[in-house]
């Protein structure tokens, strides 16, 4: 028996590809933020030495560390808010040939 997919037989067409040169930035470079990537870092550290105190047994220190992780992890997440807030007035993404 033979399969035959949607678009061979008349289907909707496949969407179009992007690539990054269909997108220019206006008139600023990318910001970064490098304490989003840190905190990420200190959250998935904090993580995993929490796990694995309670592994050992040690549940006093594993709540400890869990507690951490949750403050670690507020603040990546408000870098990543502060951050997008912050520079979203100053970095526009067009796609070539639109207006603003």
């Amino acid at each position: 028996m033979e399969k035959s997919s949607g678009a061979a037989t008349g289907g909707s067409p496949p969407p179009p590809r992007f690539h990054m040169e269909d997108f220019q930035l206006e008139g600023k470079k990318p910001v970064k933020n490098p304490f989003v990537p840190i905190g990420a870092l200190v959250t998935a550290g904090v993580l995993t030495a929490g796990l694995i105190s309670f592994r050992y047994g040690n549940s006093q220190l594993g709540q400890k560390l869990m507690r951490a992780r949750v403050v670690a992890q507020g603040a990546t997440v408000a870098l990543m808010i502060g951050s997008a807030y912050y520079y979203g007035d100053q970095i526009k993404l067009f796609k070539k040939g639109s207006s603003p």
